[in-house]
């Protein structure tokens, strides 16, 4: 360690107590944490790109400062979704500040990343008072069934009005409307749940049928249309 002059010509002073950093909630427990090893937690966060044309949903999942589960979601860029690929695979197995200085490959990943560490670090994780925290894997249990991202699409203009395209339960095949041609219901197409039926041996036809279903007042509407083309 190199002084300047100035410093080597000061007298010694001792320092008074030490009480260390304050404790953060860590999987059930308080944690003074001192180096990477000492963090753990579940947690999940938003990124975005600079020209923010694209945004990205990360969820990890830390044991002892290592990175032992990932979920990156993408939305709004297609070159994106391979950089989600990449990111997957470069994740796992890192440490949080290894991870928190690695090229993510995409700005929204790696934005993404930046607020997870925050979280983590401060104590702020979904798992912060859950004991032992959550088993890897957890991650995937938001996906649902089918293991497919939670996606809303809407399209709407001034002169033409709304159209839903994308719902939590799947992709929009026609909107339901009553007689003043307001939106009372959607038709739906659970493409998890109508993979997991062909998956399973049933032909294409009757999958589609059996993942098919209807929200809202669907039946008692005055026409259907489909919002991709009417």
């Amino acid at each position: 360690m190199n002084y300047t002059a100035e410093v080597m010509d000061m007298c010694p002073v001792a320092k008074g107590a030490y009480h260390g950093p304050a404790p953060i909630p860590e999987e059930g427990k308080w944690v003074q944490a001192k180096e990477i090893k000492d963090i753990s937690g579940f947690t999940h966060g938003i990124g975005w790109c600079a020209p923010q044309q694209g945004a990205c949903k990360l969820t990890l999942n830390v044991k002892d400062g290592i990175i032992e589960e990932a979920l990156v979601e993408t939305i709004g860029c297609s070159g994106m979704t391979h950089s989600a690929a990449m990111a997957s695979e470069i994740l796992i197995g890192k440490t949080l500040l290894e991870a928190l200085n690695t090229d993510l490959v995409c700005d929204a990943i790696n934005t993404a990343m930046r607020e997870l560490f925050l979280q983590i670090v401060y104590g702020r994780t979904q798992s912060a008072f859950s004991e032992g925290g959550l088993l890897v894997g957890a991650s995937m249990e938001d996906l649902g069934k089918g293991l497919r991202s939670q996606v809303g699409t809407m399209f709407a203009t001034r002169e033409k009005g709304p159209r839903y395209l994308e719902m939590t339960e799947g992709y929009c095949t026609r909107i339901a409307l009553n007689a003043d041609n307001e939106i009372i219901g959607y038709e739906f197409l659970s493409f998890g749940k109508m993979m997991d039926f062909i998956k399973s041996g049933i032909s294409a036809e009757e999958a589609i049928k059996k993942a098919t279903g209807h929200y809202g007042q669907f039946d008692n509407a005055a026409k259907y249309i489909d919002p991709r083309k009417e």
